[in-house]
Formats: structure tokens, C-alpha cells, sequence
């Protein structure tokens, strides 16, 4: 560290000044998650727990993931438009940003200047420094929306990626109504940090430690933990030999509960064109 607002990369030399404005806000979140204890109940957990399913599996991993990022199923418009509105939701960018992002780590993965979440850099890095600091090539619109140009030409698209953010008031009023600043601090704060890190683990653990059944060309691994507290995503060295596959899980042992609501989707009419893994000789 060169001072305190500004890193130095030792590998590129590259130098990235902090954008305070990211700094603050994750600090507010986690800060107000520790609050937790002080108005805990068993309904407020459930919240949480129920919020991280839904704003996890099937808003990130189901929609931003494997519908929006890899086309790995096609549904009828205007249940993608529904997921998408879950996505947003779970407080991980707007759609446009968050494929875009996904899109260059496949395409530069664990490159050390154009993977954004190179694990490269280290665990840190790809866990969770690399949304702190100013980066005009993953934040700024006009430089990422080039990786998910079938998105931006969608204005719905565009609406959501702008205002992503402001979800979050209709959500928080709907908490208070149901159960007060219990309700409140668990379904909006604590599912927000927990889910933040159980993805981040994909970016930053996946790339470390675990096995492979594949030899993809990077340091991908699957994890099985981390595949549960992200209903299937764990599975990532499954992901990155095959990435337009929608089911992560090949092995019968590899739970993929994303994968699962994929089914009964597909079973109901609902998915079509589901991508599944090639047949193993």
C-alpha cells in the first residue's frame, strides 16, 4: 500500500485509488448486520434464510448466472424479466454489470490485468477487494456493457442496471409492514452480507482449493461447501470446462439445487433449450 486510498499491484505495477463511495456502503451494510443479535427472532431468521434462497438461487445463480450470462436455457420473456427483477434484488448490480463482469472472468479467467476477479491477485482480491476500488473498465457502463451487448439492447435491461438499487426501498417497507426492524435488519442486512460472501466464495475459494474433474485451463475447483451455500455454483471446475451447461452437479453426490428448479421448469413447459452436459465416453 502506497497510502491509504491507493494500492499498488506488485505484479503490474498497476495503481487503484479507492472509491469511498463503494468503501461506505459495504461497511454501513455489514455494520448494521452486526446488529443481528439485538433483534433476533426464529421468524427474522427464517426471513433471511428464505430471502437467500430466493434472491441467491434463483435471482443470481438461476437468472444473472445461467440464464442471463450462458443462455444455458431459454424461458418465455416475461418470467426471464421476473428472475432478472429477483437478481437485482439480491444487491449484486444490475444485470448488465453483473453478466459482463461474469462474461470477461470466462473470457480472461484468472488473468491478472482483465479478469476483474483474477485470483491471481489473492483471495482477497477475488473475494471482495476488487468492488472497492475505482475501476473504469468493470464499473463504468460504456466500458462493460460491451461484454453483454444482447442485454444492453434491451431497455428493460438498461432500466434495471440504472435503478437496481432502489429495489431495496420497496423490499425494506414490505419487511417493516410484515415484522418491524426485526424483519428489516435480517431479510435486508444479514441476508445481504451472508449472501454477498456466499457468492463471493465462488470467485475467491473455488480458485483454490478443492478438486478437479476436469482439466480446464485455470485453477478452477470444486468445492463442496461452497456449493451448498450457493445452491450448486461450488461446483465451479464442472462450470469452467463446460460453461453454457446449466447444470453444475454432474456427479450423482454433487448437489445442484439451482439445477432442480431448472427441472421442474423444464418439466412444466416453462424452460426449453436447457444445455446439458456432454455425454461422458
Amino acid at each position: 500500500m502506497t497510502s491509504n486510498t491507493i494500492t499498488t499491484d506488485s505484479q503490474t505495477g498497476q495503481s487503484f485509488a479507492l472509491n469511498w463511495t463503494n468503501v461506505l456502503f459495504f461497511a454501513a451494510f455489514h455494520s448494521i448486520a452486526l446488529l443481528a443479535p439485538w433483534f433476533f427472532s426464529w421468524s427474522a431468521l427464517g426471513v433471511t434464510v428464505l430471502l437467500h434462497w430466493l434472491f441467491g438461487s434463483i435471482g443470481i445463480c438461476l437468472g444473472y448466472h445461467r440464464l442471463l450470462t450462458h443462455r444455458s436455457l431459454q424461458v418465455p420473456k416475461p418470467l426471464e424479466y421476473a428472475i432478472a427483477i429477483v437478481g437485482a434484488l439480491a444487491l449484486q448490480g444490475g444485470p448488465i454489470f453483473w453478466v459482463a463482469g461474469h462474461r470477461k472472468h470466462h473470457l480472461y479467467t484468472e488473468d491478472i490485468d482483465k479478469d476483474p476477479y483474477s485470483a491471481r491477485r489473492g483471495f482477497w482480491w477475488s473475494h471482495m477487494l476488487w468492488l472497492l476500488y475505482k475501476r473504469a473498465d468493470i464499473f463504468d457502463h460504456d466500458a462493460y456493457r460491451q461484454y453483454a451487448p444482447d442485454l444492453d439492447r434491451d431497455g428493460f435491461y438498461r432500466w434495471l442496471d440504472r435503478y437496481f438499487l432502489l429495489l431495496q426501498i420497496p423490499l425494506g417497507i414490505v419487511l417493516y409492514l410484515v415484522g418491524g426492524w426485526s424483519f428489516v435488519i435480517y431479510g435486508l442486512f444479514v441476508r445481504s452480507v451472508f449472501l454477498w460472501h456466499s457468492t463471493w466464495l465462488i470467485n475467491s475459494a473455488t480458485h483454490m482449493t478443492g478438486y478437479r474433474t476436469h482439466e480446464s485451463d485455470d485453477n478452477s475447483r470444486n468445492l463442496w461447501w461452497a456449493a451448498l451455500l450457493t445452491y450448486g455454483e461450488g461446483w465451479h471446475n464442472n462450470h469452467h470446462a463446460h460453461p453454457n451447461v446449466a447444470k453444475a452437479g454432474w456427479k450423482w453426490w454433487e448437489i445442484d439445487m439451482t439445477w432442480w428448479v431448472i427441472l421442474g421448469l423444464k418439466r412444466l413447459g416453462l424452460a426449453r433449450k436447457v444445455v446439458l452436459p456432454p455425454v461422458q465416453g
